[in-house]
């Protein structure tokens, strides 16, 4: 799997013969789609999506390139998650709070918020600050201007700042000035999604 921040650069790349696999080094060639999934956004929004398929032209693997609004195995976006995460990181809301908010199931958040342990924002942090250093150096210097939003009915008293909020708001630095410098209109969260490849939430064998 190779998460992407947009599906449309992607799928130009993959016609180009630009995007190398992942495995070998070879060049990736569209091969098919996978599956249509339909997750559910913030609100009663729904996303769409039929991925691209892949396939190396020397070792003959198949990738599946997964849009970065998308989290694997998930039937909620990378916004959704992503706003949960961000309420726990930067006002400590708990999971009964942030599932009202979003209107979820309690104990859907409450598995969210699990995969999300602290070893886990340590790996997190690492890929943010790697991102920044590869886009701006000077973004892992000076305070962001704009921190992740967070569900207004889940605000408490702030607590201290937490290693997860550090790293999400440095995706977020990451994800504006790469915006910026690119003139893209995706949304920061597919661009956070990618940015993480797709692991906003850690898988089981790293618990």
């Amino acid at each position: 799997m190779i998460v992407v921040a947009c599906l449309q650069r992607a799928e130009s790349s993959l016609r180009d013969g630009d995007m190398r696999c992942p495995h070998c080094r070879g060049r990736l060639r569209p091969y098919g789609h996978a599956r249509t999934r339909t997750v559910r956004g913030l609100g009663s929004a729904r996303l769409r999506v039929t991925p691209r398929r892949a396939r190396c032209a020397d070792c003959r693997a198949t990738q599946v390139l997964l849009p970065g609004q998308l989290i694997s195995r998930r039937a909620d976006s990378t916004e959704v998650i992503g706003n949960a995460l961000a309420a726990k990181a930067a006002t400590g809301a708990g999971h009964r709070g942030i599932a009202a908010s979003l209107d979820r199931p309690v104990s859907t958040v409450r598995r969210w918020l699990r995969r999300a342990p602290e070893r886990h924002a340590q790996w997190l942090y690492r890929q943010a600050v790697d991102r920044c250093a590869l886009i701006d150096r000077e973004s892992l210097l000076a305070p962001l201007a704009t921190p992740l939003p967070t569900p207004p009915s889940t605000v408490v008293s702030s607590p201290p700042p937490t290693l997860l909020a550090q790293a999400l708001n440095l995706l977020a630095g990451a994800a504006l000035r790469y915006r910026e410098r690119f003139g893209l209109t995706v949304s920061a969260w597919a661009l956070i999604g990618a940015f993480s490849y797709g692991y906003l939430l850690a898988p089981p064998m790293i618990m």
